[in-house]
Order: C-alpha cells, then structure tokens, then sequence
C-alpha cells in the first residue's frame, strides 16, 4: 500500500509539471510500465511482404443485387418473365421468372468497367476498384451466410474477420482499439472474439450519432481527476492481478484488465478522434451526414490514427433485403451508400492512405435474377458481387463472371474462404499459419478451405 500511495504522489507531481501537455501525451506519462504493458496488443507478425496495413469493410446488410448494380445481363432482357432451363436453380422462396434489371449500365474509367446508373459515384472511382463478379458462399439465408462472412464458419460464432487481424498485427495506437464495429445503435454482433482471448474482440460504436460521449457511453469521467482516476483503476487493477495470480490464467480477466486499461487511455483520444464535426464542411459534404456516411469519415480517420480493422454496417435491419418493390428501394437506397462509399475511397487516396488501406465492399449473398412477389428478388449464395479497393489489391479490373443470368458464379469462382485468404495475405499473413489452440487443436478463419486468389494482388 504503501508503494501505492508513493506512486500518487509521482503521479500528482507529474500532472502539475505537465499541466501543458495534451489529454493523450498526459494519459502517456501518467501510465506506469505495467499498466502500458496491460494496454499494448500483443501481436504475432506477418509471414509476407506486407502490402495493407488497415481494413474498412463495408457490410451491406441484407444481401445486394449485384445484377442491378455491378454484373450487367442482358439475357435477363432477352429471356424476361421466362425460366430457362439454365436458370432453374434452387431458391428460398418461391419465384417467378426472370426479372430484367431496369437500371442502365455503362463503361468507365480506363478500365471500362460496366457499372450501374445507380452507382454514379463509384462509377467515377471504377479504375481503383477491383471488382470481384464470382463471388459464391453455401448458405442462402441470414444469419449462417452473415456468420459464414464475418467467421468463416456458419454454424457458431468464432472469431470474426477483425479479431483474427488484431490477434495477427496488434494495433498501431494503444490508446484506441485495434478493432472499431460501426453501426447504427452499436449492436453489431459480429465483432467478438469467440475462442480468441478477450482482449482482441471488437468494440461496437453506435454511428446514429457525431457526438463522441453519445456514441460512447461514460467516455468521460467527470466526477474525478486524471490522477485520480489513475489511482483507483491501479487499485483495482491491483486487485485483479492479485486475483489471477490465486486462480491461474484467465483470458476474461486478462481481457478485462487490458479493456480497462484502454478505456482509461481512450477518454483522452476518442473526444478527438470520434468526433466527424472537427472535419471540414467540406469534406462532410463528400461524404454526406447519414449513419452510413458518418460511419465511413469516422473509418477514414479511425485508420488514419493507427486503427486495424474498422467495420462499417449500413443498418440497421436488414435494409437490401429486398424481397418486393427492389427497384424503388434501391433508387431510395443507393445514393446513399454510393456518395459516401465513393468519399472514401477518394479521401483515403487524396491523404495517401489508399495504397495501405484495403477497402471491401460487400454482403452475405447476393440476389436472384428471378422475381420474387412480382417486383423484388430472393436471396442468392450461388453467384454475386463483392468489390475490393487500395492496400495492394489489383484495380482497375472486374474479376471472373457469373453464368448468362447472373444466377451462378462460372468464370474464376472465388468462396468467400478464398476472399479471407486473400485479405490476409493482403495483410502479410498466411492464413494456414494464422491459427489458434483451442480444445485440442489449432483453429484458423479459413477453416481446412480457402486459397489465395493471386490474380487479385497488384
């Protein structure tokens, strides 16, 4: 105890003799050796050269019809209303006969890769994208197909994309998560760790709001000072360490020691780096003021301080989920997430982050080209569109095709296994030495699958 309340006393002389020095520089100096321990993210290393250092997943919940935005058919138009042998495919509900998309598409950029008049932002950027048409997954429904994206696997929560990376790489900044889930009222279910220790699970922020101590909860602690609040966290941490040494490891505990640690570190840095209104009007206006687009600024700068992994999910529900009435929809929709998608992309390259930021864009399936309830599309695993931007991916290219409806994926079919593969090795990782020792034997996202898809690496 006693050493304890000599540390107190360091601390208050420290606090007066740095009076001039910024809430994080003070957080810094006020942190023992121990308590920066507890805070760093240990970290395994990458394997290969590594050519992104951040990821921003855009996760659009629901299942996008990639027939209407990104993969053109005219043999949708040639064979309207009809079911062609080669389009009896197995659907979820049922379906009528094939529903041509009623959206014009183009050629762009120097690339000339067709793409939608609902997508004329994105459309401006194609030469940076790389748009990846063979994309298939193995559930048609929700919930195993969101599990299936974010774990691997469709059966059980395991670690997400986002854990396994801050497990694989740490974080550049210890003052802020390795691992930030943006969605609107922070109840994203895909950010935890699963059998990976605690420390490394996702922290979910409720993008509704621009106000930092909204999207927070308690970011500040108002009714003690900073030495104070040093004080008591050491107590308790103190604690805590007394009652793991009695009972062995634990990696709840564990994680919670470290959570704390970085919460106490974070109330100096979030205020700051949460907060989209310190951007000018200008780059607001890029990017619009909806969820969606605070979501993607906030990613942006969330990178942009040393952040890995960053989620970002246009919500709430389940809104491309589009069973009936899909052309209004995604007209009402698409502006939306295309201005904002497009924002970033463009601020990422203008701030020379794009080269180290991998950008994907995508959701657990796509939709059938066959109509459901007349006007609306059922959910397709067979065959949709993902797309991928900066951080070493090749742009600039659309990458395999689906069949002539846009039911299957036929030319260059990528899993979504292969994707994660791909990602990781993006990162620097293999993704076959990227385990973990659990119940008796060594887990991986990709599972026993997945292979690297060179053709999408620069």
């Amino acid at each position: 105890m006693k050493e304890m309340i000599d540390d107190i006393s360091r601390r208050k002389w420290l606090t007066t003799l740095c009076g001039g020095f910024g809430g994080a520089a003070l957080a810094d100096l006020l942190a023992s050796p121990e308590a920066k321990a507890a805070a760093a993210v240990r970290a395994i290393g990458p394997d290969f050269p590594v050519k992104a250092k951040h990821v921003i997943f855009l996760f659009m919940t629901g299942g996008p019809s990639h027939v209407d935005m990104f993969d053109p058919k005219p043999g949708l138009v040639k064979y309207a209303g009809q079911r062609p042998e080669s389009a009896v495919m197995r659907t979820e509900r049922a379906t009528g006969g094939l529903l041509p998309s009623p959206f014009e598409f183009k050629k762009y950029g120097k690339s000339g890769i067709e793409v939608s008049e609902l997508l004329p932002h994105l459309a401006a950027t194609v030469d940076d994208l790389c748009v990846v048409r063979s994309m298939y997954s193995f559930s048609p429904n929700h919930e195993p197909g969101r599990n299936l994206f974010f774990t691997g696997v469709m059966t059980s929560l395991r670690p997400s994309v986002g854990a396994w990376m801050s497990y694989g790489l740490g974080t550049e900044n210890q003052n802020l998560p390795a691992f930030v889930a943006l969605s609107p009222g922070g109840n994203s279910q895909f950010a935890g760790s699963g059998f990976l220790p605690a420390e490394f699970q996702g922290t979910t922020i409720d993008n509704n709001s621009v106000d930092p101590e909204k999207m927070i909860r308690h970011l500040k602690n108002k009714s003690m000072t900073t030495p104070e609040q040093r004080a008591q966290l050491d107590l308790l941490q103190s604690l805590n360490r007394k009652h793991a040494d009695g009972f062995g490891p634990d990696s709840f505990l564990e994680g919670r020691i470290k959570s704390m640690e970085q919460a106490y570190r974070m109330q100096f840095t979030a205020s700051d780096v949460f907060d989209v209104r310190k951007e000018p009007e200008s780059v607001r206006e890029q990017y619009g003021t909806t969820p969606y687009a605070n979501g993607c600024l906030l990613a942006r700068r969330l990178v942009e301080s040393g952040v890995r992994y960053v989620q970002v999910h246009f919500g709430p529900g389940q809104p491309w989920d589009d069973h009936d009435h899909i052309n209004k929809n995604l007209r009402e929709r698409c502006p939306d997430m295309d201005k904002a998608s497009a924002a970033l992309i463009t601020d990422l390259k203008q701030r020379g982050l794009l080269d180290q930021t991998l950008v994907v864009w995508g959701g657990e399936f796509g939709r059938t080209p066959v109509s459901e309830k007349g006007d609306g599309r059922d959910h397709n695993p067979y065959g949709y569109t993902m797309w991928m931007a900066g951080g070493g991916c090749k742009s600039g290219q659309a990458y395999g095709s689906t069949d002539e409806f846009g039911f299957k994926a036929q030319d260059k079919p990528v899993s979504i296994h292969d994707l994660h593969a791909t990602i990781l090795r993006l990162l620097g990782l293999d993704h076959e030495k990227l385990t973990y020792r659990y119940a008796g034997r060594d887990f991986r996202l990709t599972d026993v699958y997945g292979n690297v898809v060179k053709d999408l690496i620069a």
